[in-house]
This record gives structure tokens, sequence and C-alpha cells, in this order.
């Protein structure tokens, strides 16, 4: 078993403050950095992925430009490359990250298998270079990126384990669905205090 963690869009234009910010999105920042200050060493391989938008056009029409964002397939301009926006919350320690994923540049992206990293390589490489078999998932929003996320691992073959208490949605509704989808898709729900040791994904999910 070699066992990666997906950082997910854990920046500041996604936490309390931002431009599409999320009550307890800060929490999960430093949460995640006390988490992996203790876990480090259960992962093979630490991820984490940004949007990283174009600031001078409409992203493919993911940016609400002329009419108002519905906040489903349009949204406020956020996280756009080179902006205090976009960085990492002040809160999430990168140094154990391995690898740093951009996405959404010029178009609209929601899971982390839709970016690339700096030298132009996608998750889909990168977990079978590493020989990944299992990925846990922790970030921002439960019910937007972190679900796409996850699915898409579950359908590249991985057993996924959703982090619950290192996780923060948008709105409650949507993020209790969001998880339900995934267990019933077949990721395990679990908190970051039973991870170590915990059964595969499936089990129980």
């Amino acid at each position: 078993m070699s066992r990666a963690l997906f950082i997910i869009d854990v920046q500041n234009d996604f936490t309390e403050g931002g431009a599409l910010g999320v009550d307890g999105g800060a929490a999960v920042a430093a949460g995640i950095t006390e988490y992996l200050a203790d876990h480090r060493d259960d992962y093979s391989l630490v991820v984490a992925s940004r949007d990283w938008h174009d600031p001078d056009n409409d992203n493919g029409g993911h940016f609400a430009t002329d009419a108002e964002p519905d906040f489903a397939t349009t949204w406020p301009k956020h996280c756009m490359a080179g902006t205090p926006g976009a960085e990492y919350h002040p809160a999430l320690d990168t140094s154990p990250v391995d690898v740093h994923i951009r996405k959404g540049q010029g178009v609209p992206a929601y899971s982390i298998f839709e970016g690339t990293d700096d030298t132009g390589a996608s998750i889909t490489e990168l977990l079978t270079r590493h020989g990944i078999t299992d990925v846990d998932v922790v970030g921002i929003a439960t019910d937007h990126c972190v679900r796409a996320s996850a699915l898409d691992a579950l359908e590249h073959g991985q057993h996924v384990r959703v982090l619950s208490d290192l996780i923060a949605g948008v709105a409650a509704e949507t993020s209790e669905a969001a998880l339900a989808e995934l267990g019933h898709a077949g990721a395990a729900i679990i908190a970051s205090g039973e991870a170590s040791g915990a059964d595969e994904a499936g089990d129980g999910a």
C-alpha cells in the first residue's frame, strides 16, 4: 500500500474574508498543518492543489462577467494567478508538500485531476509514477472541489478516504449531500483521528 494526501484548494479566497470564503476554512488550514505534523510519515506523497485562474479573461465562462454569478457554474472572480487570494492560507504549512498542482488556467476546473504540476505532469501520471493505491482527501470546499477530486480519485481506482474534520463546505446541505454521494461511490468518510490504521475505503463507507 502506498498512500497519498490530497490537500484541496486551501487558499485565501476560499477562507474567511476571501472572495468565496467558507466558514471554517482557516480552521481547516490550521488543522491540516497540525495533522501533517503528526502524520507526514503515513504518506508516500503529499499533493496540494490551487485554483489558478487567468486574471484577464472569464476562464471559459467560469467567472461571471455579463450577469450575476449563479454559484453553480459561474462565480465571482477568485484565485487569480499572482494575487494574494490565490495563495495558500497562511495557517497551512506547505513545507511537507511534495507536489503543487495548479488548475483552472483559463478553463473551469474543480478536480485536482484537471490540473498539472510545474513540469506539466497530471495527477494521474504522478499517482502511477509513485505507485499510489490509496488517497486521503482534505481541504475546501466539501461540496465542490473536494467532492470532484475524491470522485475522480475513485474513478482512477484509488481507495479513497475523506477526513471529515479537515474539510469545509459552502453550505451544510450540499456538503452533506456530497459526503453521502462519496460514501455511496465507495469512499470512507472518517475523522482524521481514525486515519492511522483505519480500514481501507469501502469497508463500512
